[in-house]
């Protein structure tokens, strides 16, 4: 019989939060932390050694002999440094020390990490600065243990190198500008606006066995081969079906260290297509929400392997079933509790959620560009408008009660609009429920859901302080336009219903309650005039655009330089991501496909001439030999061009080398696919040289 666990005595166990900062530090050290973790003053150096000491004694118990400054550059992935407690002493023996200073600032070598041309190579020098806000907490990995510090990442000239910086940026531009609209509307108790995440993150998990002998998989995270199998999704038996025995092991095994953590994960279930799975958390502070988020996918990593399987994090690693992504539910909420996205009761007498909701259309709809960027990667180009996921046209989805409130106030009408009632089902012996006051339409890629905001379109193996970062900040230059106007207004209720009235009739294309999927869609909304920016290549240079260096500018979330150089990194990322893709699906033909489909033919050859030598007819093997020698020609033409197109696209730099991997390079891989895919399904099994799509989904 397995131990009982107990979760609250495990929650938060690898953490130094404020449980083990009050009991482990001084009263007014730890009243002081506080202090500066609330307002952001600047930490006592006192404190700062103080907390320092602290930490390492907590750490040293949890069995850690090292700390890193855990960060996120530019690569979308984390990076950290190792250093031990130990500081040795004159008489050969050594203490375990961890100082102020060094809690508060590291310096990284920061001359490998993508930099879009801020520091050359050459000049090496970084630093790493503690987020006070974010806790510290233990990282696991089997044998060690190491204390990890959430810090920024910046150049030695000050530009942020990192996602962090401007994700923290961006949310004191959001509370400064949300507490200035708090005061016009008499609240003069909040001094922080706080926004909020909950990231719910789709994920497949397959056999390693099986993944290890997948080229593809094991180099680009996607299979770049693969017929569909008899039977897929088409069932929907999966979605929210009964969680395999070896799957659900592996999901209470991640509860339990992800809880270590403080990370609250709290649903978890099988997704729509075969072998993929969602885990969701509790809501959380935004850069904190982030770094766990950057955390469940390596513990997600990690754990998989303990249990012989896989955790695939690409957006679409099976073609022709359901990829993958992050539902980003992001909120807003003073320092007190007040959510200002409630829409309340009444949603047609909350004025300040009225002018909130204007401001996020406003936002959605003049930022459409920067929000599709946000969400942009190589591997979400595969998933976004492929019926499974938002299409690549940003809309807002408001649902029935919301929508009608918008069309009133627009048209000038007064009548008041239904609150929502209780619903009976038609069974007796059921109590009526609660309906809610929208529904929700998965089609959408912001969605409107109750007290909060989906934003769809994440990708699954992305980090998610871009797409905030961008919400943030597009929310941010609303409200600081509304609050501009309103604070000058003689009569303030006349002005700002007259601001609502009008922001929301100026925006009200952005508002779309229906099937996303649909042609029809599509061609409403360019009638409408919404951008349709399909790929990550199309999407990169709204960063640079003039009115969106002024409206970061604006905020100070970014400068010119830091939006410039996240542009090259983007395509030069893209070019790097399609380049081993390419290299991948060379090697596999080359050597794999071509020569297991030339010992087919050889044995089918064989096979015809034996027939024949007995007097007996040999036609369908005739035949079956022909199909496979025209498959496997033009496999060879399509490798061969393929091979070009790549080496063309090396050669080039920037923009114009991921164009030429966007537009020349990825239809020739599509190219070289479609006949090995043919080849797949009708060649002997036991010659192919990689499991198929039927054992990846199917066996575990």
């Amino acid at each position: 019989m397995s131990e009982t666990l107990h979760v609250p005595e495990i929650y938060g166990s690898y953490v130094f939060g404020d449980k083990e900062m009050r009991e482990r530090l001084p009263r007014a050290a730890y009243k002081s932390l506080r202090r500066s973790m609330v307002t952001g003053e600047e930490l006592d150096p006192v404190v700062a050694d103080a907390t320092a000491c602290a930490m390492k004694e907590w750490a040293i118990e949890q069995g850690a002999t090292h700390y890193t400054h855990w960060f996120q550059p530019l690569t979308g992935t984390t990076a950290e440094k190792h250093d031990s407690f130990i500081n040795p002493l004159s008489d050969g023996t050594v203490i375990m020390e961890l100082r102020g200073k060094e809690l508060i600032k590291g310096e990284p070598d920061a001359s490998s990490f993508p930099s879009g041309g801020i520091r050359a190579t050459f000049e090496a020098r970084g630093y790493t600065v503690w987020d006070i806000t974010s806790p510290a907490f233990i990282y696991d990995n089997g044998n060690t243990k190491t204390l990890c510090i959430p810090t920024a990442f910046c150049s030695y000239t000050g530009e942020a190198l990192d996602k962090k910086t401007p994700l923290l940026r961006s949310m004191e531009a959001i509370s400064k500008q949300a507490v200035r609209i708090c005061r016009l509307f008499g609240d003069n108790q909040t001094q922080r606006v706080i926004s909020s995440v909950g990231p719910e993150q789709e994920y497949f998990i397959v056999d390693r066995e099986t993944y290890l002998k997948r080229k593809d998989l094991i180099f680009t995270g996607r299979t770049l081969f693969g017929a569909m199998p008899p039977k897929g999704q088409e069932m929907e038996d999966h979605y929210f079906g009964a969680i395999k025995e070896r799957v659900s092991n592996y999901m209470k095994d991640l509860d339990v260290e992800l809880w270590k953590l403080g990370i609250p994960a709290k649903t978890e279930h099988n997704e729509v297509a075969p072998a993929q799975h969602e885990l969701a958390p509790i809501y959380n502070t935004t850069n904190v929400a982030t770094d766990e988020n950057m955390l469940v996918m390596n513990v997600m990593k990690k754990v998989a392997l303990r249990h012989g399987l896989v955790c695939l994090l690409h957006e679409k690693p099976f073609a022709g079933v359901n990829g993958s992504g992050k539902h980003n539910n992001w909120s807003l909420g003073t320092d007190a509790g007040r959510n200002l996205l409630d829409p309340g009761k009444e949603p047609q007498h909350n004025i300040l959620f009225l002018l909130m909701l204007a401001a996020v259309m406003k936002a959605v709809d003049e930022h459409a560009g920067l929000l599709r960027m946000s969400a942009s990667n190589p591997g979400n180009d595969h998933r976004l408008g492929a019926n499974e996921a938002p299409p690549a046209v940003i809309s807002m989805f408001l649902g029935e009660q919301l929508t009608t409130v918008v069309e009133h106030i627009i048209a000038g009408n007064d009548e008041s609009v239904p609150s929502v009632s209780n619903m009976k089902v038609g069974v007796s012996t059921l109590p009526a429920i609660h309906k809610d006051a929208t529904d929700r339409n998965r089609t959408s890629p912001f969605a409107f859901t109750g007290n909060k905001f989906e934003f769809r379109m994440v990708p699954s193996s992305g980090c998610i302080a871009d797409a905030n970062t961008v919400l943030n900040t597009i929310a941010a230059d609303a409200l600081c336009r509304f609050a501009d106007e309103l604070e000058g207004a003689q009569d303030f209720d006349t002005a700002v219903r007259a601001l609502i009235r009008r922001e929301m009739t100026a925006h009200q294309r952005i508002i779309f309650n229906g099937n996303g999927y649909t042609d029809e869609w599509l061609a409403e909304a360019a009638r409408r005039g919404l951008p349709n920016i399909k790929s990550m290549v199309d999407a990169i240079p709204e960063l640079t655009k003039r009115e969106s260096i002024e409206l970061f500018e604006r905020h100070g979330v970014y400068t010119a330089k830091e939006l410039i150089a996240r542009a090259d990194v983007s395509y030069e990322l893209y070019a790097k991501s399609i380049n081993i893709e390419a290299l991948t699906m060379i090697d596999m033909a080359g050597k794999d496909i071509i020569p297991a489909v030339v010992r087919y033919t050889t044995d089918l050859a064989t096979s015809v001439a034996a027939v024949e030598t007995a007097g007996v007819d040999a036609s369908v093997q005739k035949e079956l030999l022909t199909r496979v020698t025209v498959l496997l020609r033009q496999t060879s033409n399509a490798l061969a061009e393929l091979k070009l197109r790549q080496a063309k696209a090396a050669v080039l730099t920037g923009e114009a080398q991921a164009r030429a991997y966007h537009d020349d390079v990825f239809p020739a891989m599509e190219v070289l696919r479609a006949p090995v895919d043919h080849l797949e399904m009708i060649c002997d099994g036991t010659l192919w040289p990689m499991p198929t799509y039927g054992e990846l989904l199917f066996n575990v």
